[in-house]
């Protein structure tokens, strides 16, 4: 994800080797073989020598065809020849050297999103997940929430219509939502296109367009849909491409349209679907309930209905089963359907329990129909309104609850509105010059585009200000109201609003790249992961239903037995019945009484709600997962530059110590430090420009570094002009076997005294100059560790910098355990030995070298303004860069886990409570009986209130922010 629009370096390494991967792939597929690529994550490389001997140990193989590693990162790219070598046995060659491979991403996965429909039940999303085991399918995941299944495939053994085939085959609607290849696309709307000839001249010239991956054509709509690569082609350059075509000019008006999102297109379809069905089947339940328990009990306007049409067939019975059977097998043909392909995939659900108990009721009241027209002593009471009745009642709560679940994803919605429909486009002559300006849709503009926002407007994509000077509020991706100034070389987001100066800003992501999507992007994937609790839910729909069967039977067995027996009085039997009717009704009333749709919502609305909340208020949380393992935290580990602090360090002080002059050792500091993107790097390299501009002095050489090395958690060292140059820490100095006179160690002592870092700079293997670097403490900071401390957590800080810097800042925020001059190895250490304690520990930090202890952590949460490595790396994204949405992950994570246990309660509580009333417990004692239809109204019930449980999470207060205004209140500020 890429918060900050620059390129890091495991960009870099993924391009180069992309570039490799395809030069090889074109010779091997002359030679009749296919290369493939594989990424892997390598644990235990502490520096460049490390990665060498990777490099030579996997490039001797037979069938390696490149490999590039990255120490930083701890990323290998390896391009390979399947024939020869697999990625399993890559892994173990690298093992064997005594690495930890963490993790394999196999180039050739592709991703796609499917919508399913008609999941009602964890053993519905269970059932298309089993459906997907084919072969070649590597992961697929099911959300019943979302009702949509992310699904890792190989493409060269599966493909999208095998798998939509394979879903549709275990009885579920399938439509594909996207695949890895078309996050690009422009969707166009082409009027002239009269022809089939039309349609095959606007076809041929798209796809021989550079950068045209994919065109989909619907000639009877007049619509072109096309996927493109944002690298090499943009929707203006299309729609001209397009426009160019024609034979004539103004043949083909194209134009942009907005395709319907299908999630609300699907939402709005389950809604009317249900709505109507339970209508229809109010058209005709609602007579059944009128002619067997409304017209009966008020004579003599009732009477009629017993007259007899042939032998005990009365006028009534006949109506009730005319009304009934539409129901039963015209509207109610769904539960049948469902049920169908649940069985044959071994599996039961919702459908199953609904079939059978409206099935019993209706095929029983169907025995007295035939036996009272063939008899005329024949006895018997039919139970029509009990199917007909609990049909309409299971209709009621699913359009219910598709209305409710609808509201779980507001939050998501109304990030993806943010971003304006219109920017005002600037062109330019050859000298910079503005010539135009015109007001286009955002979704043509382009990278590089440069674009006028005036006071007011929104930022339409994400980009880099080029001129003028403004204030942007950005508090709907950092939740600050107090607006932040920008001015040329700024970055802004797309979303935010303008307040009062007019800038020119360049677009550097435009689409899908953008901030706004990618975080709408991680919040879907995020909603569609499981969290670790769901899986009580799994387990217990496992053997749930059929453990409800055997429990109806046995229900309907004892009250038969004991009737027939004359165990209980006959004045038990209400008038009409019989004993073996009685036993029915308490058998098929435990059956729909006991359905566990509301236990399979009960964990995904809940982190839908969650994750939707978190991201309008700035933290991203990356799954289920990663919000529960949140709530158990007994320790945070904080990084220090960048993450307690402010992370922009400024020189304050320097100090030469040899022969070559200060601006001589700043300009060869700053050049060994250009290539380092640590925030004391740039305060040096800015520390020089600084000094340049005060005494009016040029450059008279080009600084450029040679052999470049990070001594992670110490400092970087070059040749710079043929000057060995080493910048860092004392540390670093001690194990380069460089002296430090009493005068250097009296300036670092009095520097770190004052909580500051002290950078030495050696050249030639001496001390040239040392530089005191200040980073002010985030204002929060103290507020933050307190509060948590309050939670029952402890705070930890781990930093690379000196003892006595650490220990000032620490004791300043009030951090009690200190960890200092620790490399990026040994804070993953650190974090595995307390987690070793059995403590559950967060790492929060910002940079690169952050992201092993990141990944370490049970929950790593990254600064948003930290390096895209961190961020990957983690399993919460702070966007706002405020520490104080450490406490709000930690404390949004136990209300929802509070929230999943609640519903679980409310799930279980119906079916623990209800069954047990269904099967007649009561009924001798004060004699209270729950009917069919009725024990369907509570199971309805029962799924609405977990959903409307969910949505309470929709009021969630940052605590920090609500004890603030406490706070306020008490002081009588507010």
């Amino acid at each position: 994800m890429d918060f900050n629009g620059e390129a890091t370096l495991k960009e870099a390494l993924l391009q180069s080797s992309e570039n490799v991967t395809n030069n090889k792939a074109q010779d091997h597929q002359r030679d009749g073989f296919k290369s493939r690529k594989v990424t892997l994550k390598i644990g235990g490389m502490t520096c460049a020598s490390c990665a060498t001997s990777i490099e030579s140990a996997v490039g001797a193989k037979e069938g390696i065809e490149s490999i590039m590693v990255s120490p930083l990162e701890g990323l290998a790219v390896i391009l390979y020849k399947p024939e020869f070598i697999n990625s399993k046995r890559i892994k173990e060659i690298i093992e064997d050297m005594g690495y930890q491979v963490d993790d394999i991403q196999d180039q050739n996965i592709a991703v796609c999103r499917i919508r399913i429909k008609g999941m009602a039940c964890t053993s519905c999303s269970e059932s298309v997940e089993r459906s997907l085991l084919i072969n070649g399918v590597k992961k697929a995941v099911v959300g019943l929430a979302l009702e949509e299944a992310k699904i890792h495939f190989d493409p060269n053994i599966t493909n999208l219509d095998r798998l939509i085939e394979a879903i549709e085959d275990a009885g579920f609607g399938a439509d594909l939502i996207s695949s890895g290849d078309d996050v690009n696309k422009v969707y166009v709307k082409v009027e002239g296109i009269n022809s089939p000839n039309d349609a095959i001249l606007v076809r041929s010239i798209l796809e021989a367009m550079e950068g045209i991956n994919h065109v989909e054509m619907d000639t009877v709509g007049q619509k072109v849909t096309v996927t493109y690569d944002p690298d090499l082609t943009g929707p203006r350059f299309i729609i001209r491409c397009i426009e160019d075509a024609a034979h004539s000019p103004n043949h083909f008006l194209v134009s942009l349209f907005s395709p319907p999102k299908p999630r609300e297109m699907e939402r709005q379809h389950q809604v009317r679907v249900y709505r109507n069905q339970f209508l229809w089947s109010c058209l005709f339940s609602f007579p059944v309930f009128l002619f067997s328990m409304v017209l009966p009990m008020l004579p003599p306007y009732g009477d009629w209905l017993f007259n007899k049409i042939c032998n005990d067939l009365s006028i009534g019975m006949l109506l009730r089963c005319l009304f009934c059977s539409p129901v039963q097998f015209i509207i109610g043909w769904r539960f049948y359907t469902g049920s169908y392909h649940a069985l044959r995939q071994g599996s039961s659900n919702m459908d199953v329990l609904v079939a059978m108990g409206t099935n019993a009721a209706y095929f029983y009241s169907l025995y007295v129909v035939l036996k009272s027209l063939t008899s005329s002593s024949f006895e018997g009471q039919d139970f029509f309104e009990t199917s007909a009745m609990l049909i309409s009642f299971i209709l009621l709560g699913k359009y219910l609850e598709v209305i409710a679940k609808g509201k779980t994803s507001v939050a998501l919605e109304k990030l993806a509105e943010l971003a304006p429909e219109t920017a005002s486009l600037l062109m330019f002559d050859n000298n910079g010059n503005i010539i135009e300006e015109t007001e286009i849709s955002t979704q043509l503009l382009q990278r590089n585009d440069v674009i006028k926002i005036v006071p007011g407007t929104k930022v339409p994509v994400d980009g880099i200000v080029v001129s003028g000077n403004s204030y942007v509020n950005e508090s709907m991706m950092t939740g600050e109201a107090t607006p932040i100034a920008k001015g040329p070389g700024d970055k802004v987001i797309g979303g935010t609003v303008n307040e009062n100066g007019c800038i020119l800003v360049k677009a550097t992501h435009v689409g899908s790249e953008t901030a706004l999507s990618q975080m709408v992007q991680l919040v879907e994937a995020a909603q569609l992961a499981k969290a670790p609790v769901q899986k009580l839910a799994d387990k217990i729909s496992r053997f749930f239903v059929p453990t409800v069967v055997v429990l109806a039977l046995l229900t309907w067995l004892a009250w038969l037995i004991t009737g027939v027996a004359h165990l209980y009085p006959r004045s038990w039997i209400p008038r009409g019945m019989d004993e073996f009717e009685l036993a029915l009704q308490f058998g098929i009333s435990v059956l729909v009484i006991a359905c566990p749709c509301a236990l399979g919502l009960a964990t995904p609305t809940a982190v839908m709600v969650a994750t939707g909340k978190g991201a309008s208020q700035g933290v991203l949380i990356k799954g289920g997962s990663a919000l529960e393992k949140a709530h158990k935290v007994k320790a945070v580990v904080f990084d220090k530059t960048g993450t307690l602090t402010v992370g922009k360090p400024e020189v304050i002080h320097s100090r030469p110590f040899s022969s070559f002059s200060l601006q001589e050792v700043c300009d060869l500091a700053a050049a060994a430090e250009a290539y380092s993107e640590h925030p004391i790097s740039k305060a040096m390299v800015e520390y020089a420009n600084k000094l340049h501009s005060k005494y009016g002095s040029t450059k008279d050489r080009t600084m450029d570094a040679k052999d470049f090395e990070v001594h992670p958690g110490a400092g970087v060292g070059a040749v710079v002009c043929g000057e060995v140059v080493l910048v860092g820490n004392k540390r670093l100095m001690l194990a380069s076997n460089i002296p430090i006179s009493l005068e250097v160690e009296n300036y670092v002592v009095e520097t770190e005294k004052l909580a500051r870092t002290c950078v030495l700079v050696a050249l030639n293997g001496e001390i040239s100059g040392a530089f005191s670097v200040s980073d002010p403490v985030k204002p929060e900071a103290g507020q933050v560790v307190s509060f948590l401390r309050s939670m029952g957590i402890t705070s930890i800080m781990v930093t690379g910098d000196n003892q006595a810097t650490a220990t000032a800042i620490s004791r300043e925020v009030g951090i009690d355990a200190v960890f200092a001059e620790t490399n990026p190895a040994g804070k993953a250490e650190i974090i595995k030995d307390l987690q070793g304690r059995g403590w559950t520990v967060a790492m929060v930090g910002d940079g690169i070298n952050d992201s092993l202890a990141l990944a370490a952590a049970d929950v790593g949460m990254a600064i948003g303004a930290g390096t895209n490595v961190a961020i990957e790396a983690a399993d919460v994204v702070l966007m706002k860069s405020n520490l104080e949405d450490v406490v709000t992950a930690i404390d949004l994570s136990r209300k929802t886990l509070s929230r999943i246990r609640m519903n679980y309660v409310c799930a279980l509580g119906y079916n623990v409570l209800g069954m047990p009333v269904a099967a007649g417990v009561l009924f001798p004692f004060i004699g209270i009986r729950l009917p069919p239809w009725l024990a369907g109204v509570c199971m309805a019930a029962s799924s609405v209130s977990v959903v409307c449980s969910s949505l309470l999470l929709q009021s969630y207060k940052k605590p920090l922010q609500l004890n603030n205004l406490l706070d306020s209140v008490e002081h009588g500020e507010v």
